[in-house]
Formats: structure tokens, sequence, C-alpha cells
């Protein structure tokens, strides 16, 4: 018999991200990272969000040959401004290339970098955010989401930042419990396209008000759901791109039928994406056909030798599977 643990694990993990906030707060203000937000897209200049919540600017440099040495995340680190290129430029604009891949016609499959995971313990021993990042994007992935949570996920914001500087034109989802507006402008700051809410985790309140926020500073929302209720919740709250995760949150169990079983409530206007428990390219065909047109994959590609190779895999085996179906 299943044993109902995740309320308590998913409690302790918004507990710890509320006081990550309240910490990072007391150091750098909400007003600040917004001033610094309207700085960026006034001038172009590079802006960065550091671990601690404080943000600093830099001007364009060349990088030093050592900081070009692929490595770790926090090895091949550089700043979002060097190269050439400003961390954030333009970004009214480009704030929107998550949403917009999402919507591009075809399988499109947001690929995940995570270290470790609740119910699965270590995924990746030997983990470098940079280096699989790269290989998804050369696999053909819409987006890249990256865990940034530390405690349960061993994530970090420095591995986004890593990643939004080495491949700055990937769209980049800041996958993280999401509380208060301070997360996601750290996640503008940091070069993301889109932040996750979880409406699990959240109240109806503050489901709209973060919304609401993210729209103001100019970055996407995956708005998670479980269920029919939260479904309903989203919808309500105006959700535009939607995620249906098959992972009960009672019982850490996985089942498909959730998406098919959640899709009629999804305006068909929404960008439907379908989470947790997808194998295969006929999992991705099959929902594909229900409506679903984006697909969130991180397990399943975290635990082989080369996760670019196995993403490309299931994205040929899926366009195999609908055109067997036409």
């Amino acid at each position: 018999m299943s044993v109902p643990v995740v309320p308590s694990v998913l409690d302790s993990i918004i507990a710890a991200a509320r006081k990550r906030v309240e910490v990072a707060r007391e150091r750098r203000s909400l007003a600040d990272l917004e001033r610094a937000i309207a700085v960026g897209r006034g001038t172009g200049s590079a802006i960065q969000a550091e671990p601690s919540g404080r943000v600093r600017r830099t001007g364009p440099t060349v990088p030093s040959p050592a900081e070009g040495r692929a490595g770790s995340p926090t090895e091949s680190r550089r700043s979002p401004g060097e190269g050439g290129r400003p961390a954030n430029a333009g970004r009214a604009g480009a704030a929107r290339t998550f949403m917009a891949s999402l919507m591009q016609p075809g399988i499109r499959v947001i690929a995940e970098c995570k270290r470790r995971s609740p119910s699965k313990g270590v995924l990746r021993p030997h983990y470098d955010a940079v280096a699989i990042a790269g290989q998804y994007a050369t696999a053909g992935a819409a987006a890249i989401s990256i865990l940034t949570e530390p405690g349960f996920f061993d994530g970090a914001l420095d591995h986004l930042v890593a990643v939004h500087a080495a491949h700055p034109d990937v769209p980049l989802l800041r996958k993280d419990f999401t509380v208060d507006e301070y997360q996601i402008a750290e996640a503008v700051l940091a070069g993301a396209s889109a932040v996750l809410l979880i409406v699990a985790a959240l109240d109806q309140p503050a489901l709209v008000r973060l919304l609401a926020f993210a729209s103001q500073v100019g970055i996407d929302v995956l708005t998670e759901v479980h269920d029919e209720n939260e479904a309903h919740r989203a919808m309500d709250a105006g959700a535009t791109i939607v995620g249906v995760n098959n992972r009960n949150l009672k019982t850490l169990e996985v089942s498909i039928d959730t998406a098919y079983r959640v899709a009629p409530i999804i305006a068909p206007a929404r960008v439907r994406v379908a989470e947790s428990g997808l194998r295969t390219g006929a999992d991705l065909a099959s929902l594909y056909a229900t409506g679903y047109g984006a697909f969130l994959i991180g397990e399943r590609f975290m635990t082989e030798a080369n996760p670019g190779e196995a993403l490309a895999s299931v994205i040929g085996d899926a366009r195999a599977a609908l055109e067997a179906q036409a």
C-alpha cells in the first residue's frame, strides 16, 4: 500500500523556499530587482542574479581562456554579458520565446536538467547542466527546464545563469517552487524565459497575483496542475500555458491517464503541456492527438548516458508514430 508522504515533503520544500526568499529580501529588495530589470531593458546591460539574491550588472567583456573551458556549471559560468551578448538584451521581446516555441507545430519537448528528485534520489551523480543543455539544444529541444531548488533537487540559480550564458537563444524554464514575486524577478535577471507556478502550492489569490506579476515583468508562466480541480483553478486565474503533471502528490505514483482525464478542462486556446511518466515516442504521439502540444521530460533523460541522444530518439519515434497514424 502506498504511503501518502508527499504532502509533508511538499510542505517542507515550500517552507524552505519561503525562507530563502526571506533571507534574499534582507540582502536585496524586490524593488531593487525590479529596477534592475527596467535598467536592463533600457540599456541592454548584462544583469546577473546571484544565489544570494544580489544582482550585479556588468558591461560586455571578452571571456578568459579559462572561462571558456567546459566543466561543471560553476566552472563554466560566465556573466551573461560576456562574449559580446548582453543578458536579457531586448528582454521585452525575448521573454515570449518560451510560449512561442511551444506553439510551433509538431512535437515540442521541454527537456529537463536535474540532478536529484525526492522520489528517486540522485539521478545523475556527475551533473553538468551546461553540457546537458548543449546536448538538448543540438537534439532539438523546444525549451530547457533547469532545476534551481537546492535542498531537494540539488539545483541552483547559478545553473540557470550558466546555461543562459552558454546557450542564450534557447528558451529556459526556471523550475522551482515559486511562492513569491522575488523568485520571478530573480528568474528574469538570470535569463529565464519562463517560471513554474504549482497550483497545489498556492491559494487562488496568490496564484492570480503571481501570474499578474510575471506578466508585468515580461516572463511566461508554466502553470502546473495535478487534477481537475486544479485545472479549473488555473483556467479561472487566466493561465495561458497549463502543464498537467501525471504524478499523484499524495502517493508519488504516476499515471498518464491523468493527462487524458484533465485535458478537456483546458481551453483549446491554452498551450497544453504533459509532464511526468513520459518515456516513449508513442506516449507523446498519443497525447499529441489529444491536444497536448508540448511535453516536459526529465527523469527519462537524466538516467541515460547521453541525454541528448535519448531526446533525439524520443522525438524521432514520436514523429514516426504520428506519421503512421496519418
